[in-house]
């Protein structure tokens, strides 16, 4: 990483946490803060834009915190170093300390922030796996399209469909390819999208209901009815028990 100019963002909801960063920034050579975010979908825009070489990233922030940012960031190319700032407990950083990724504890020290820019890297996917268990449920999905990163809101996906690597990530508008597994998704959302079909998840306020179909192309014959798409889903003979349960 480039020590000359450094290009960084500071993340923090709130206005008084990037104000003291910004101070304590003024007063480090070669370093230059590109913009501000209050939110975790704010940071990435902003890293995005201006090609930022770091982050300061906030841990608890509203609409996205700082960890899913975190992940979302990796898919910047190159990602930017993440320093992770927060008021967390020295108990709650000890998942920090055992897989070696930077943080800043607040209130935070000058002497503290020049280290901690001297050794930042990008996060490894390792690292960020170790710090998931920390993660509020995430808000958005990330997709990487000729060269950019789009953010996909979890409440709008209609469903999730597996073929080869990729899952088909589709919403009322487009459908987009994600690098994600759909067992991780289930398990993160299971309260949100309902498996119809070992390669299958739809969200359940999505599903209008669900018919026999006799023209061969479904499993068994059922398929489900979808709001705002006219796509239809094959249901396995295992899920439909579950899915005749929600409907009533």
């Amino acid at each position: 990483m480039n020590t000359q100019s450094l290009k960084i963002i500071v993340a923090d909801d709130e206005t008084p946490a990037r104000n003291r960063l910004r101070e304590l920034l003024a007063e480090i050579d070669g370093v230059c803060v590109v913009g501000e975010a209050r939110n975790g979908k704010e940071a990435l825009m902003l890293a995005l834009d201006t090609g930022a070489d770091l982050v300061l990233l906030d841990i608890r922030m509203p609409q996205m915190d700082g960890i899913e940012a975190a992940g979302h960031l990796q898919k910047v190319a190159p990602p930017p170093a993440i320093i992770f700032t927060t008021a967390f407990d020295s108990y709650a950083m000890q998942a920090f300390d055992v897989n070696a990724v930077d943080y800043l504890l607040k209130p935070i020290r000058l002497e503290r922030l020049q280290s901690a820019i001297a050794k930042a890297r990008a996060l490894l996917p390792g690292q960020l796996a170790a710090l998931q268990s920390m993660q509020r449920q995430r808000t958005h999905f990330s997709v990487t399209e000729r060269g950019r990163v789009l953010l996909v809101p979890v409440a709008d996906v209609i469903y999730l469909r597996a073929e080869l690597k990729y899952l088909t990530l589709r919403t009322r508008e487009r459908s987009y390819l994600v690098e994600d597994s759909l067992t991780a998704i289930e398990q993160e959302f299971g309260d949100h999208f309902l498996r119809l079909h070992r390669n299958c998840l739809v969200a359940q306020h999505c599903i209008l209901g669900y018919e026999k179909r006799h023209d061969g192309d479904s499993e068994h014959g059922w398929t489900v009815l979808l709001r705002d798409v006219p796509d239809t889903l094959a249901v396995s003979r295992r899920q439909h028990h579950v899915l005749r349960k929600l409907l009533g």
